[in-house]
């Protein structure tokens, strides 16, 4: 079979570099292993300060997070939208937030001195689009919208690459109800939602009181990955399970839940999503009303739910990597395995030709799930050895190797699980076994 160019590795841009050869950030710059190993490994690339190119590795993990996510805002009647990154900057004022927020927003005009501003979340725009199209009636309720799109804050101090930028990628939904008990039967539908996504990615998370901020609102949930470089502290009570950002406890010695003091611990956690029930906080000042049962105006009610897509990606590897290995949750690596065939002109090479994409093509056909996440590593002018060193460092979960066993008259493959840490050889039945029970996508 003939492999396409997409699926082998010599064909894919990964620049591998040492950080300290890379011209555009130093060592000294680099805040976090997720940030080095990604920078160094060729999953991104800093074009300025808190922005960065995101390569083709790296565009494949955040496609896999997207269509995860686009299948839970499908089961809830979330509809996606894209809104304009550029907003007047007058609905900021009618909202009350570009007089509050001001410093964290990147600010510009145009040549007939119109103000804009780079949008850093669209509750304002969302809200004004649907005073647009008033009177709408109560029977186009509930509506949630949703869109996946670059955002931006102008951040002081850009940090921790992807986690903490000046540009970065996040799913924003804006709900709309008649009323307020609906709206929290929507907040509470999103948060569930939310916890399925995480569950499917994997990594241990957990759901905490937050504070509403800037945003408003009436109540607020963030969710953590635990992770010491994480720059909020999270509260948690192991008498009661009740837990919160420390933002929100008034006494930090005592659960604010239950009132015990021995069993308090607090932990850093890395925000990569919030959720807020809004109210009437913007759909009041910019006129978002619906047509209720009487015929008579009234002012909807909103619920706003935010994921950290780019910051998921590298929070991810924060948490799962080593300080010289990265790692992946199985459902976001960009690819699952990979086939390291001999060195060119070896014995091996010649003893195993066909070899490697046969292989390939029975492990698509064995295991569907597999189809688009199998790479070959055919840059065969390189050694195992420093194949196989790569592959290592990339993260992918399977790596098989085709070496001299594999030669013999009853073939045998050499297959490393890193997740595991077990190296097995095994006859192309029993590999095509062992992927398949131990593979998650």
């Amino acid at each position: 079979m003939s492999i396409t160019a997409r699926h082998c590795l010599s064909k894919i841009f990964q620049p591998i570099t040492a950080t300290s050869k890379n011209s555009k950030i130093t060592r000294q710059q680099v805040t976090s292993k997720s940030q080095r190993l990604m920078l160094e490994l060729g999953i991104i690339q800093q074009s300025i300060p808190g922005c960065f190119h995101l390569l083709p590795l790296g565009v494949k993990s955040l496609d896999k997070l997207i269509k995860i996510i686009d299948n839970e805002m499908f089961k809830i009647g979330g509809q996606k939208v894209l809104f304009p990154t550029l907003t007047n900057s007058k609905l900021w004022n009618e909202s009350g937030r570009l007089k509050e927020v001001g410093t964290e927003l990147f600010q510009l005009q145009d040549r007939h001195n119109h103000h804009y501003i780079l949008s850093p979340t669209h509750e304002e725009v969302a809200s004004e689009m649907l005073s647009i199209l008033a009177p709408l009636s109560y029977r186009n309720f509930p509506l949630k919208l949703y869109q996946i799109s670059s955002k931006f804050r102008d951040e002081i101090k850009p940090r921790f690459g992807l986690m903490r930028g000046r540009e970065f990628i996040m799913k924003d939904m804006y709900s709309f109800d008649t009323d307020i008990e609906s709206a929290k039967k929507t907040y509470e539908e999103v948060c569930n939602s939310y916890e399925n996504i995480f569950n499917t990615i994997g990594i241990g998370y957990a759901k905490v009181l937050g504070s509403s901020g800037s945003m408003g609102g009436s109540l607020s949930h963030e969710y953590q990955f635990k992770a010491p470089i994480g720059e909020d502290n999270v509260l948690y009570c192991s008498s009661c399970q009740y837990s919160a950002n420390i933002e929100v406890c008034e006494d930090h010695q005592k659960c604010p839940n239950c009132g015990d003091e021995k069993n308090i611990n607090i932990q850093c956690g890395i925000e990569v999503g919030h959720t807020f029930l809004l109210g009437d906080k913007y759909s009041k000042p910019l006129k978002s009303t619906f047509i209720a049962k009487d015929s008579k105006p009234e002012v909807l009610q909103m619920g706003s739910y935010g994921l950290g897509i780019s910051r998921i990606l590298a929070a991810s590897v924060e948490v799962l990597s080593s300080e010289t290995e990265m790692r992946w949750p199985s459902v976001l690596a960009p690819y699952n395995v990979i086939i390291l065939p001999p060195k060119k002109g070896s014995a091996e090479s010649l003893q195993t030709e066909g070899m490697p994409e046969k292989l390939y093509s029975n492990l698509e056909e064995k295991i569907p799930g597999l189809k688009n996440n199998i790479l070959m590593d055919d840059r065969t002018s390189l050694t195992l050895g420093k194949r196989l060193l790569d592959a290592k460092r990339v993260g992918y979960q399977f790596t098989i190797i085709i070496n001299k066993k594999s030669a013999e008259e009853n073939p045998l493959f050499e297959l490393i699980d890193i997740k595991n840490n077990k190296q097995l050889y095994l006859s192309k039945e029993a590999l095509c076994d062992y992927i398949q029970q131990n593979f998650r996508i």
